[in-house]
């Protein structure tokens, strides 16, 4: 059986709130809390979620751009959060990451030729005329044009840009990249190509991605799997196609709500949720997402029982005790003041079967 490529187990990252002169903490930000998960060679995962609900948070500890505050992070079986300095380098050419701003990741005052170039030459895996003929190559593969190199990051696009940091990432031939949001400061047109060339990449080379983002529609083409993060935590873990079709977690079925629909002729109803996000500084009790929650059987016992993530269909993982099955018994939640026992409750799912059984007007 194949191993995975990066295991994930409980991982927490907490920053601190300090107060007055001598920084006096007063409290602290749970940007991530417990999260777990494996990714497979060659696999994609895809972390989705609110604006501030701990995505990048993750893809960043996970490479200890920040360092973690507890958990295991497990490369081909290294243990990462135990490395040194040295060792952390080596490892950075097997791990690389393409970041969300293409601005501000690249340096003004580099070519692009030399930015492409400075992890080759870290790395010593070329040097001279070889490491330009790198630079020439990775600059063609992902659609640029060889003399781009001499030229400065202001003079390109957004989407060239992005291209330039795809290019530096590839730069050091890693095995694992994180895709920090790579196409959401894109137009639409050149997300498309992006994430075309991202494909076409991953399976020339046979990468692995844990791919951010907030939009569920750019999720879907990419994703072999789906984990949907809300407030720190993980709420729903399943393959791409069983999430779309049967989205399990009040929240991730609201997500969907919100996609739009390429057909003029369908309505779609959105479902609304109320209040705001919960501070990540003073998360709700039991269910992080239960002051917002529009399932029929919500009560008491949601802001009692902390819901683990389990298993609600083969390889389809939820966090929601309302919805069955569940290990938490329904004696459990009338002890912690359950009324409404759990009930299976898929709006999303009904609301796309009834609109493909409907004939459009006019289409007769």
């Amino acid at each position: 059986m194949t191993e995975p490529l990066l295991q994930v187990r409980n991982l927490r990252k907490v920053f601190p709130i300090t107060k007055g002169v001598f920084a006096r903490k007063v409290g602290e930000v749970r940007a991530v809390h417990d999260v777990s998960f494996d990714i497979m060679p060659g696999e994609t995962l895809s972390l989705v979620g609110e604006s501030g609900c701990g995505k990048t948070t993750t893809g960043r500890a996970i490479l200890r751009l920040i360092e973690p505050t507890s958990g295991e992070v497990k490369f081909a079986g290294r243990d990462v959060l135990s490395m040194n300095a040295s060792e952390l380098r080596a490892l950075r050419r097997e791990m690389q990451i393409i970041f969300q701003d293409p601005v501000s990741s690249l340096n003004p005052r580099m070519t692009v030729g030399t930015a492409i170039r400075e992890g080759i030459t870290i790395h010593k895996l070329a040097e001279g005329a070889e490491a330009d003929r790198r630079v020439g190559r990775l600059l063609d593969e992902v659609g640029l044009r060889k003399e781009y190199a001499n030229k400065y990051p202001h003079e390109f696009s957004g989407g060239q840009r992005q291209r330039i940091g795809i290019a530096r990432a590839l730069a050091v031939e890693p095995k694992f990249i994180v895709c920090d949001e790579p196409v959401s400061a894109l137009d639409v047109s050149v997300q498309a190509q992006v994430i075309n060339l991202l494909r076409d990449l991953q399976k020339e080379r046979g990468l692995t991605y844990l791919f951010i983002a907030h939009d569920l529609s750019v999720v879907k083409h990419m994703s072999d799997r789906v984990a949907v993060m809300y407030l720190g935590k993980i709420v729903e873990l399943a393959r791409g196609e069983d999430l779309y079709r049967e989205p399990t977690m009040p929240y991730t079925q609201a997500l969907l709500s919100a996609v739009p629909v390429a057909d003029p002729t369908l309505e779609k109803q959105r479902i609304l949720l109320e209040g705001d996000v919960p501070s990540p500084a003073d998360p709700p009790s039991g269910c992080v997402f239960h002051p917002r929650c529009h399932h029929p059987a919500k009560d008491a016992a949601c802001s009692k029982i902390d819901p683990p993530l389990e298993e609600k269909a083969p390889a389809h993982l939820a966090a929601c005790i309302k919805q069955p099955p569940t290990v938490i018994t329904w004696q459990e939640q009338q002890q912690a003041g359950g009324v409404n026992p759990p009930v299976k409750y898929f709006p999303v799912v009904e609301q796309l079967t009834r609109q493909s059984t409907e004939t459009p007007q006019g289409a007769i």
